[in-house]
């Protein structure tokens, strides 16, 4: 009967408009922007490398990437994660997850050989944060396998930390993101893990009723292979972390496949709760109790389900205030079949799945989701909405049953009112571009003002997405903490310009299995100046900065109010 629906539901979006996408003809791009495909200019030559018949499902889930800035000059690096096939996976060098340099000037350099980054093992996904709060970026690689912790040395050199500080986890991990989950002001660490997944006994390929889809033989799993369990790292001051998941209460004792990761203060208590979306099983919500426990609080909390009850195959995750209500809602997007989910924050620990009701379901309904973000696209001040998608069977390609394998990207423009407009298709063939797409990381490349992104493509080339045309204002913040952890993940920041307020908060991770800027962008459309920014920094302090103008790169450092500030490269 799913199936059935599935069709008439896939035929009524395609006679909707070409390609089988919902476009609002009154909502269209505005100010001349557009999103070019400027891969090939930037010089980057990284290839994702995949089996082309993914018989297994450990073949087709990786493909995080990385914005950060590893040299400290004030340009976002790019790092790109890959993986081996079933067939390579005895050659630890048969994948190489690559660290590209941002030259300043729209190319890149490839420095990953010098910076020790290159050969993780079976790469899935990447987060950064300072966890020795040194003023230097470190970098975590989930792994199927042993994951890395890799320290940055601060000479564009990194060391492998991972026996020492004991986070050498070896089961098949997938997200992880840094916080400071007891506020002691050093980064802890959570670890998503997915399958108990087995190179010497692989499940053959088309065999049972969960190596099927829709008629079709495909990769087994997840679905009929036991879970992995979960991860946290406590961070121990001297290097070295304990794992404390079964005492905090986020081991996963039920076994879900975790594919996403995001902490956020949920209720403004000044400890950051805990959202993990998993594929196939009820996505967990854990409320940080503020002594070193969380309470599972998912299914109460309105987070786990849909509206009519039902699980989905979740894969990505992004938290943001989309409807200036000072609350923070969560999207996730999901398997083909389901359509992705926006859970609107109501108050506390309560949501309600306005998918349908935003908008953001039916484009998304024949597509599989991963990598997205809440973020300004066009600086008008209102948060809008990134999916990139892709089938994980190939199979699906030329199948005829709704939805292929090669997925082009999906842009909601914000209505201002509750509600998303997807637009995609009027900002330029950059994003009607097909591929199969895994993670994606967004940041501003160039430091011109807008948010830019990088998708990793699993069996390619990435796509850099450079985001032109704007004329909006904006400012972009980064954020110091000098008592609490270096990065300040877990600040709130609210910024005030005339009659516009807005709010975000800086995190690790995020996305699918990605690690995005971690500088906080707000577009202001045509205001000239900010009031007021107002910080909540981690530990309960509470800084206000006044009398900055628009257009400007800010660096706030906790209890010295603006230590930087320079003008976009416009």
């Amino acid at each position: 009967m799913c199936y059935l629906v599935f069709a008439l539901i896939s035929i009524f979006i395609a006679s909707l408009c070409p390609g089988g996408l919902l476009i609002d003809a009154a909502v269209q791009s505005s100010d001349g922007i557009r999103f070019t495909n400027v891969t090939a200019q930037t010089g980057i030559t990284f290839k994702h490398v995949s089996s082309p018949e993914k018989k297994f499902i450990i073949e087709s889930m990786s493909g995080g990437a990385a914005l950060f800035d590893y040299d400290n000059d004030g340009l976002l690096d790019i790092y790109l994660i890959n993986s081996p096939t079933v067939a390579t996976a005895a050659n630890p060098r048969s994948a190489r997850s690559e660290l590209w340099r941002n030259k300043g000037n729209g190319t890149f350099a490839d420095v990953t050989e010098q910076s020790g980054l290159g050969y993780p093992g079976w790469g899935m996904g990447v987060c950064t944060g300072d966890f020795n709060n040194d003023g230097r970026e470190d970098i975590y690689v989930a792994c199927f396998g042993p994951d890395h912790l890799y320290q940055n040395n601060g000479d564009g050199t990194f060391t492998d930390v991972t026996e020492r500080a004991k986070v050498n986890d070896s089961r098949w991990s997938t997200a992880a993101a840094f916080a400071d989950y007891d506020n002691d002001g050093w980064l802890d660490l959570f670890v998503a893990n997915y399958v108990d997944f087995k190179l010497d006994n692989l499940p053959e390929f088309g065999k049972g009723p969960t190596c099927q889809y829709r008629g079709i033989a495909v990769q087994c799993g997840p679905r009929g292979l036991p879970g992995a369990g979960d991860a946290l790292y406590r961070n121990n001051r001297d290097g070295t972390f304990s794992e404390v998941s079964v005492a905090a209460g986020v081991s996963d004792p039920a076994g879900h496949y975790g594919l996403a990761v995001q902490w956020c203060d949920f209720n403004e208590d000044g400890y950051v709760d805990l959202y993990v979306a998993n594929d196939n099983r009820p996505n967990y919500l854990y409320r940080n109790n503020g002594n070193g426990t969380f309470s599972d609080i998912s299914f109460q909390s309105g987070a786990a389900l849909t509206e009519n009850g039902s699980e989905q195959a979740s894969m990505g995750v992004t938290i943001g205030d989309y409807d200036h209500r000072g609350r923070w809602s969560i999207f996730v997007t999901n398997f083909s079949g389901e359509s992705d989910t926006l859970y609107r924050h109501e108050k506390d620990f309560r949501f309600t799945d306005v998918s349908l009701a935003s908008g953001t379901a039916l484009s998304s309904f024949p597509l599989v989701g991963w990598g997205t973000k809440f973020f300004d696209y066009d600086n008008d001040g209102w948060l809008d909405l990134l999916v990139v998608n892709g089938h994980i069977y190939p199979q699906m390609e030329n199948a005829n049953l709704g939805t292929t394998y090669l997925e082009r990207k999906l842009l909601y423009k914000n209505n201002r009112n509750g509600t998303f407009a997807e637009i995609g298709e009027t900002l330029g063939p950059a994003l009607t571009e097909r591929a199969s797409s895994r993670g994606a990381a967004f940041g501003d490349l160039d430091n011109d003002g807008d948010v830019d992104v990088v998708v990793n493509n699993i069996d390619g080339a990435p796509t850099v997405l450079r985001n032109d045309g704007g004329k909006n204002n904006f400012v972009m913040i980064r954020l110091i903490g000098s008592e609490g952890n270096r990065n300040a993940f877990g600040a709130r920041v609210k910024v005030v310009s005339g009659d516009l307020a807005q709010i975000d908060e800086c995190r690790s991770g995020g996305s699918y299995i990605s690690q995005n800027d971690t500088r906080l962008h707000f577009g202001l459309e045509g205001r000239p100046n900010i009031d007021r920014i107002t910080i909540h920094w981690p530990g309960g302090k509470i800084e206000n900065v006044t009398g900055v103008p628009a257009n400007r790169f800010v660096t706030i450092t906790q209890g010295r109010g603006i230590t930087a500030i320079r003008r976009a490269n416009r």
